[in-house]
């Protein structure tokens, strides 16, 4: 039987929709939201936990631990060759999944191998290259404002 609009009424109603949990990448972008984090912090982030599942055959990191989370960071930097500070950023990203998103702490990774942070030595003259620099000022206005510098 169907009313004026074409609708069956003798038609069981629909199922509801099943509802999910949250995925695992919108909890972790939830949460970095709630704590007022900068996008590019969040994208960051998303992109390192991506990663890390990645590296592990896309496992759940609630199965992972803390020799996961080394295995992961000491390849990056013995294998691809990261700077100290992007191995920081994937640190500060598991981290940040373990502790604000699956509210678990990770015991201290002591057995991580951090990337070498290059030594900065300064740019500086030696006396000589000083003095090379002095011989060559003819104007004495310059060479006053060269000594002093």
């Amino acid at each position: 039987m169907s009313d004026k609009l074409g609708l069956h009424m003798n038609t069981a109603p629909a199922d509801p929709p099943v509802s999910r949990p949250p995925r695992l990448l919108d909890q972790l972008r939830d949460r970095i939201r709630l704590k007022h984090y900068s996008l590019r912090t969040e994208r960051a982030y998303a992109q390192w936990v991506k990663r890390y599942i990645y590296f592990h055959g896309k496992r759940h990191p609630a199965e992972l631990g803390k020799g996961e989370v080394e295995a992961f960071l000491t390849s990056l930097a013995v294998e691809r060759n990261v700077a100290a500070s992007t191995q920081t950023q994937a640190l500060s990203a598991l981290l940040f999944l373990y502790k604000e998103v699956l509210g678990l702490d990770l015991p201290w990774l002591s057995e991580l191998t951090r990337a070498k942070r290059p030594a900065r030595l300064p740019t500086v003259l030696s006396r000589d290259e000083v003095n090379q620099v002095f011989r060559h000022v003819d104007d004495p206005l310059m060479d006053l404002i060269v000594r002093l510098l």
